[in-house]
């Protein structure tokens, strides 16, 4: 079977090349040392419409269609199978904003007995799947969280109107992915091939698959428009696929195909002012799914990888007064005992490179340590003070459900900021000469707190050295053994905070 796949998508590939050889053939070419414009079929100042072009025959020109509708037409009905329709019942609580007055005239107002005015509801939903795996009698579907995350009950459709109940198996709000089983003794039933989605270009034929708008499954064709989509905005670490191809509500955990058959997304929202298609569809690419569906099923969660850095993407205004040009995270702050931590990595270095891999963007680097497994070790590159640290040896640990609430272990606890002309006169200071950082962000319980540290606060010393820029402050907060203090301006003059110990 897969190499009857392979032979058919060969013919559609050799179909949609010929046509584009076909187009091309019409259009103006330059004649190699002349300033003269050629047209196939001879030499003109203008092409009209009645020009013969006679170097392919309409019987050809159709061969070449069907061709192209027969590769559609056989994944189609190879997937289809395979794809789900999610139906799911979530129990929400309602609030009465009706004040009590007690009985009867709570039950005749309907705001239920006594002080009580919480009411659970049942709110229906549904979305798409695809069966990605089986292990004896149970098939697990993949979806989205934004699904059946939360679903106190699920029913699984497939396209022969079979319906099954369903079970969450695991689920991701930071992948927006879920993992649902079902049992079934039909080993009929259909297995999607998952592709490799690190090989997705922008260009390439897709096909996405689902129930949009509550009908049953159906496909829609178009192609990849973007990849390794992650703009400002985007509410979780993936680095989506963009495709034209159709997708509407109730396509959300539908799988995104190749013209091999294989999954290489899991579509999962649209960019839309209307509710609708507009064109901008994403899907979270298959490879950042393949290893938590192993998770899901043998823990019953995902599982992230964790080296305790907090990390910040910065303007070029920050790059420059930190002495880097390249792309890069910035480690804004550290948690203590953290594998970083223990491995050497201190606030203010910027990761350029993880286990060999350039680092483009925070996102991408949260993703590629999330994919590490705990126990392993990585070696990682900074640059510190504009000098290039490499074979930082750090060991991964588990990410804990809980991390992001241990403020006390953030150290320093705050965000140093360039001191610009522009912040100072948002800061009203009018000291032309003044140089230093400038604190934000500050964490509650963390050393910045302790230190009664305030956000637009202007550092312009630590443990007594001056610093004038975002390179210096990093610099000498590296280099602070044991305790630390701050000198901060303030009013026209200068303060020195209390000394800090770890």
């Amino acid at each position: 079977m897969k190499k009857w796949t392979k032979c058919i998508v060969g013919v559609a590939s050799v179909a949609v090349l010929a046509f584009a050889l076909v187009s091309l053939s019409c259009g103006k070419t330059k004649v190699s040392g002349s300033a003269e414009t050629t047209f196939a079929g001879g030499t003109a100042g203008t092409a009209y419409a009645e020009t013969p072009r006679n170097n392919y025959s309409p019987e050809q020109a159709l061969s070449i269609v069907e061709a192209l509708q027969t590769s559609f037409r056989y994944i189609t009905d190879t997937m289809l199978p395979a794809v789900v329709e999610v139906d799911v019942t979530e129990t929400k609580t309602y609030t009465n904003p009706m004040p009590s007055f007690g009985w009867p005239f709570d039950e005749l107002l309907g705001n239920g007995s006594g002080s009580n005015n919480s009411k659970e509801y049942e709110s229906k939903g549904l979305g798409s799947g695809v069966i990605v795996r089986r292990s004896g009698n149970i098939l697990y579907v993949l979806t989205n969280n934004h699904v059946a995350g939360a679903a106190s009950k699920i029913s699984v459709k497939l396209n022969d109107g079979r319906e099954f109940e369903g079970k969450l198996v695991g689920a991701d709000s930071r992948m927006d992915i879920a993992l649902v089983s079902f049992e079934s003794e039909d080993k009929e039933i259909p297995v999607a091939k998952l592709g490799d989605s690190d090989e997705v270009r922008a260009g390439d034929i897709c096909l996405a698959f689902g129930a949009p708008l509550g009908y049953r499954q159906s496909v829609t064709q178009g192609i990849v428009s973007a990849v390794e989509r992650n703009e400002p905005g985007m509410s979780n670490i993936n680095d989506f696929i963009q495709t034209d191809a159709a997708i509407n509500q109730g396509n959300s955990g539908g799988p995104l195909v190749n013209i091999y058959g294989e999954v290489i997304g899991i579509n999962t929202w649209i960019a839309s002012q209307s509710g609708g298609s507009q064109g901008l569809g994403f899907a979270i690419p298959i490879n950042n799914i393949k290893s938590t569906i192993d998770s899901f099923i043998s823990k019953g969660k995902a599982t992230y990888g964790w080296i305790g850095v907090s990390l910040l993407d910065v303007t070029d205004d920050f790059k420059k007064e930190l002495g880097v040009s390249e792309a890069g995270a910035f480690a804004a702050e550290v948690f203590t005992d953290s594998p970083a931590y223990k491995a050497g990595i201190k606030p203010g270095d910027y990761i350029i490179e993880l286990n060999g891999k350039s680092v483009k963007t925070v996102n991408q680097l949260i993703r590629d340590v999330g994919s590490l497994e705990a126990g392993k070790t990585a070696k990682c590159t900074v640059i510190r003070g504009g000098e290039k640290v490499s074979n930082i040896v750090i060991k991964i640990e588990e990410r804990a459900e809980d991390v992001d609430s241990k403020n006390n272990k953030l150290w320093p606890g705050f965000i140093a900021t360039p001191l610009t002309e522009d912040v100072k006169k948002s800061l009203k200071i009018n000291d032309k000469k003044l140089e230093g950082v400038v604190i934000s962000n500050i964490e509650s319980k963390s050393p910045a707190a302790a230190l009664r540290l305030q956000n637009g606060d202007i550092i312009t010393a630590v443990n007594g050295v001056k610093v004038r820029n975002i390179k210096e402050f990093y610099k000498e907060l590296a280099a602070a053994k044991n305790s630390i203090n701050f000198d901060l301006y303030s009013n026209g003059g200068t303060i020195t905070t209390g000394t800090f110990k770890f």
